[in-house]
């Protein structure tokens, strides 16, 4: 029993002189681990003695085009003709594209603008704060270009959705708050005369 008790006592003693070792080794490691984390390189916009003109970031060659820059279509990537929303479609609008819409809208606008577009979205009904609604006069009025531009760059507390949908599911989103709001002010007239008969069928 006492030669355990002196080997525990030997085995004890040898821990606390190594354990400062092993932190020391740890500390060692670790320090040579800021050598790749700080490497020797330019960050953006930093300034360098190498160049003539002081800077480590390099302009463009002249004549090229950055990949995801050539947006030449003011129309397509803005909505906007010299600077100006266009009430046009940049391209036509077919029942797969109002369908795209449909979809794209109900993913990422439903939450907050709802399923009908009046703003009483699920979103605002655990209170976000409320967007109008697109079937007032004022919005009804406004020209599809408006649309595209709020979608693509955001507008009061709604973010960019640029970097989230596509130029042309912005544009087919456009066409279906279109849809929606002539699916809440249609009146009888706006149904094509062959269609009116299955209406009042299905009355």
């Amino acid at each position: 029993m006492i030669m355990r008790f002196t080997q525990i006592e030997s085995l004890t003693s040898i821990f606390h002189l190594r354990f400062p070792l092993l932190l020391l080794g740890l500390l060692v490691i670790t320090g040579c681990r800021q050598d790749m984390h700080d490497q020797p390189r330019y960050e953006p916009l930093e300034a360098s003695t190498f160049f003539k003109d002081g800077r480590a970031s390099r302009p463009q060659v002249p004549g090229t085009v950055a990949r995801g820059q050539l947006k030449i279509d003011e129309h397509l990537y803005s909505g906007k003709i010299a600077g100006k929303p266009v009430d046009a479609f940049p391209f036509p609008i077919t029942k797969d594209i109002l369908a795209r819409g449909q979809e794209r809208y109900n993913i990422f606008c439903a939450p907050c603008h709802a399923r009908i577009g009046d703003g009483s979205g699920m979103i605002v009904q655990r209170g976000m704060r409320q967007p109008p609604s697109f079937h007032t006069q004022r919005l009804r009025e406004a020209p599809a270009g408006y649309y595209f531009d709020v979608i693509t760059n955001g507008f009061g507390t709604m973010y960019s959705y640029a970097d989230r949908v596509t130029v042309n599911d912005r544009w087919a989103i456009v066409a279906y708050i279109r849809a929606l709001q002539l699916s809440q002010n249609a009146t009888i007239e706006d149904v094509p005369a062959s269609q009116r008969q299955q209406l009042g069928a299905a009355r």
